[in-house]
């Protein structure tokens, strides 16, 4: 699509963010706009097709990105904004993943509405620990969500600040011991019959086919898909880190009838305006099928990674395959698997069988 004939105008309609599209009136402009964009409305009052103003259609638009810093400027005092820039910048200029920078920005911006208009860098060690205090007994946050508030806002004084090494002596309750929730086979099977939607099936087929996580589903690329070897290669998932995994046989001819019936140009599975799907629309599609299928586990479309790893391990796969499969670091990681595995367990003999 030829963009000169259109001009783009980011506004506020209906209180969503939304781009404004003006082009002269020429049918053929206008074929050809609602062609690419179905989903384009047409606004009486700025006389103008408009989309939302989200990350997908800005790429397809050929439009700079909006820093997603800009929005948390917004939510705290102008004497702590020059901090959060720094802070934003020295985050990225380490080279961590956009999700991990969202969740220490966010963790940071809650610190900074807290404080108001106090100087973030005046705040000594003990106005954190209350402030530490205040999340654990105020907020009732958990061990992994305090760890995490920890962590980031740690960075801000030892990686920003560069002042010395901060510990904090804080109580926390005790980590809970929980096993991964996952399914058994016949509810995958069960599961599975439920997707109509060519689409809908691929992308759960690759969370249970490959063990994929939800974030590496919707990052896959076309090129990655190497049919040759049978084999999908994963990049920078988890930590950074490439793995190269089995493309199963059954899962080859459902891709390539895939492939003819959306030609997806990028990411295998795209999103409504081009770029990848959202992890949010995966997760969506796993609930929907799990209600139609009539299974009531409190289980997440990430259980069908822990049912990818159990069920491998049912069937005699060697431990240490699996690790390098899912991409664990540790092999402690992995042999959690053990504890919900029925084969494992059922190879042990209670003492009274002996008797």
């Amino acid at each position: 699509m030829d963009f000169s004939q259109y001009t783009f105008k980011p506004t506020v309609h209906r209180n969503k963010n939304v781009i404004l599209v003006h082009f002269p009136y020429d049918p053929h402009l206008v074929q050809q706009f609602r062609e690419r964009f179905t989903s384009a409305r047409w606004s009486k009052t700025n006389k103008a097709w408009y989309l939302p103003d989200i990350p997908a259609v800005r790429t397809a638009l050929n439009i700079e990105q909006r820093p997603f810093i800009t929005k948390q400027l917004t939510k705290i005092a102008p004497l702590n904004q020059a901090a959060l820039i720094q802070y934003y910048d020295q985050l990225r200029l380490k080279a961590l993943s956009q999700n991990t920078i969202r969740i220490y920005v966010a963790e940071f911006v809650h610190l900074l509405q807290l404080i108001k208009n106090y100087p973030v860098e005046e705040l000594t060690p003990k106005r954190l620990k209350d402030y530490f205090l205040y999340c654990v007994y105020q907020e009732e946050m958990g061990e992994r969500k305090l760890n995490g508030k920890i962590n980031a806002i740690k960075f801000y004084f030892e990686k920003v600040l560069h002042r010395p090494q901060l510990f904090f002596d804080i109580p926390r309750p005790k980590k809970p011991v929980t096993l991964p929730k996952m399914l058994a086979k016949n509810e995958v099977v069960r599961l599975f019959k439920q997707l109509q939607n060519l689409k809908h099936r691929i992308a759960l087929e690759l969370c249970y086919g490959l063990g994929l996580r939800v974030s590496e589903v919707v990052a896959v690329k076309i090129r990655d898909i190497d049919s040759a070897r049978m084999v999908v290669h994963i990049h920078g998932a988890k930590g950074k880190k490439d793995r190269i995994v089995p493309l199963p046989v059954t899962l080859l001819p459902k891709l390539r009838e895939y492939y003819k019936q959306y030609s997806p140009k990028e990411y295998l599975l795209e999103g409504r305006y081009g770029g990848q799907y959202s992890k949010g629309s995966v997760q969506k599609v796993f609930k929907v099928a799990m209600k139609k299928a009539g299974i009531k586990k409190n289980i997440g479309v990430h259980g069908l990674r822990h049912s990818y790893a159990t069920h491998h391990l049912e069937s005699g796969t060697d431990m240490r395959f699996i690790q390098e499969l899912l991409g664990h670091s540790s092999i402690k990681t992995t042999q959690v698997y053990t504890k919900v595995t029925p084969r494992s367990l059922a190879n042990i003999e209670s003492p009274l069988d002996s008797l």
